[in-house]
């Protein structure tokens, strides 16, 4: 699987960012009889090229795919071929995370009746999680597309031993060694685009060209806000390399059709900044892109979240001076318990430099997904694969904002005594119960307190910093308890709110969706990635209460009453 991994990564620098797909075909002996991978978008998938290597060894064999295959042209050649050629068994990395293609080709395999394992949810064991780590990471691009609609953006930068980009004179070439910033020639060439602000054009007069011996090169984006920008420019050269200026709408019209006589794109946003700008490439269908700016725009773009990796080229040098600028500008930080921590951070000496670099943000795994209309089956009866609408909820405002675990319904559960307390809302519960059962002061505290919240929202933030803050006083089991948590809470404000009973009913048939943008377990994801466990929690509950139809009207006397017992309390 990690050469799958491997291979997958091969057209780095040869073609422009895309999904990397590499297929490893092995014997039942256990030897490699075929490999392939995919070079550029729309060329020959990865498993025709791996099944035709390896010919009639095919038969009984195992084919290794670090992604589900991605059938963008609707010709299933990459399912095709390992059928035809004899393939009883595929194992998959991940699966593949654009919604409209996900589980597709899985399911098409074993229609075929081969055998398809996938890696995490079929297979699991600490090998498996490493392997499964490598498919991430050779697709992190599109993983990150998929999750959060912007492109995968890595900011790179060169410093001192000390911490400087540049002399206090502004001088800094060359910081890093000739091997580093070969290295930064490679980084380009995975790129779509390499963005730099204006401040780097005046200084440097950079050309951001790949310069590393493959096919591709990068567009090249100068940030500037007012097009304070030099009229001679390498950047302005479009001869072998495009640009484009992303500025503020209105700025410097001269300027703007200077730039546009010399063949370089001008693109005005209403007001400049990182996100815009990433969703704006992100609808150019762009997958990864580089940073190479300066402090102020790192600090921006890191403040805007759009950035997910760091490169840092660590040259053991000092030039030391109160004004030199340093990577990283000002981000309204002024703890040391405020700072950004790297996760999966990797080490590595080029030449006489130390590279350092690590995620801000962890790789997107999708899956386990929101089910396909075969697994909605299995937890709801209900929904069939013929005829099925999707019912958004997320905000409690909406048509169905009921379902929210942030509606303002009261609810009574009992607590370990057997007591029974009023919690004024799902969320007021859920929150709180993250602390229960804690033999700590402060744990007891955080539960009164998130209990007397005055509304969900600040309930949520309360909970949710204290488990920052505090995390020892988290159950210890907490992760593996509070989808039951979640559940109970739920039941109950479905139980003695009848009307609540009945919206939920009248939803039969269709699948209910948390259209959280943000959380990835509880809701479905801006592109349906997250888990949805909100929505699956609901469709439970929506056929269990369909179950005990036959004494529904026993269970609305009930509801009233119980309601009018809340109501009074």
């Amino acid at each position: 699987m990690r050469r799958a991994a491997e291979i997958a990564d091969k057209s780095a620098g040869f073609a422009s960012p895309h999904p990397n797909f590499g297929c490893v075909v092995v014997t039942p002996a256990g030897k490699v009889a075929g490999e392939g991978y995919l070079y550029a978008q729309g060329t020959t998938p990865a498993e025709v090229q791996a099944v035709e290597a390896a010919g009639d060894r095919c038969k009984g064999a195992t084919a290794y795919l670090n992604m589900e295959p991605g059938d963008c042209y609707g010709d299933r050649a990459a399912v095709s071929a390992l059928v035809q050629a004899g393939i009883t068994r595929v194992v998959v990395g991940i699966r593949h995370p654009l919604q409209h293609l996900r589980g597709n080709a899985i399911r098409a395999l074993r229609s075929e009746e081969l055998q398809v394992d996938v890696l995490g949810e079929d297979l699991q064991s600490k090998a498996i999680e490493e392997a499964l780590k490598s498919c991430l990471l050779v697709n992190a691009p599109l993983l990150y597309r998929a999750a959060s609609r912007v492109p995968f953006s890595v900011l790179k930068y060169a410093m001192t031993l000390d911490g400087k980009i540049a002399a206090s004179s502004g001088h800094a070439s060359w910081i890093s060694s000739k091997q580093s910033r070969n290295r930064v020639f490679e980084l380009r060439g995975r790129s779509d685009a390499v963005i730099v602000g204006g401040n780097t054009v005046r200084r440097d007069n950079p050309q951001l060209t790949a310069r590393h011996g493959g096919g591709h090169l990068p567009m090249r984006i100068v940030l500037s806000q007012t097009l304070n920008l030099p009229e001679v420019a390498n950047l302005w050269d479009i001869t072998d390399v495009p640009t484009i200026v992303a500025t503020q709408r209105g700025a410097r019209k001269s300027f703007q059709k200077f730039l546009a006589s010399r063949g370089v794109e001008v693109v005005e946003f209403d007001i400049l900044n990182p996100k815009d700008v990433m969703e704006y490439l992100y609808d150019r269908g762009y997958l990864s892109i580089l940073w190479e700016c300066g402090g102020t725009l790192s600090a921006s773009a890191i403040s805007s979240g759009v950035i997910h990796k760091v490169y840092a080229f660590v040259a053991p040098k000092i030039i030391g001076g109160k004004g030199a600028p340093s990577p990283v500008g000002e981000l309204g930080m002024v703890e040391m318990t405020q700072a950004l921590e790297l996760i999966d951070v990797c080490y590595e000496q080029i030449g006489p430099d130390m590279l350092m670099s690590g995620f801000l943000h962890p790789v997107p795994d999708l899956t386990p997904v929101i089910p396909s209309m075969e697994e909605t089956s299995v937890i709801d009866p209900t929904v069939t694969p013929y005829e099925s609408n999707i019912i958004f909820f997320y905000k409690t405002w909406d048509p169905y904002g009921a379902f929210s675990n942030f509606s303002p319904h009261a609810i009574r559960m009992s607590d370990e005594g057997g007591n029974y307390l009023t919690w004024p809302s799902v969320e007021h519960y859920y929150q709180a119960h993250k602390f229960v059962g804690v033999n700590d002061p402060a744990a007891r505290n955080c539960v009164e307190d998130i209990r007397s919240a005055k509304s969900p929202e600040e309930a949520a933030r309360m909970g949710r910093t204290m488990e920052r803050q505090r995390p020892d006083l988290v159950r210890s089991h907490w992760e593996s308890v509070k989808i039951d948590v979640m559940y109970r809470a739920l039941k109950c404000k479905f139980s003695i709110y009848p009307h609540l009973n009945s919206m939920l009913l009248s939803t039969t048939g269709s699948v209910l969706v948390e259209a959280s943008p943000h959380d990835l377990f509880w809701g479905g994801g801006r592109e349906g990635e997250g888990l949805n466990y909100l929505g699956r929690l609901l469709m439970q509950l929506r056929s269990e209460f369909l179950g005990d139809s036959s004494t529904s009207n026993k269970s609305s006397i009930a509801h009233r009453e119980r309601e009018n017992e809340l109501k009074k309390s």
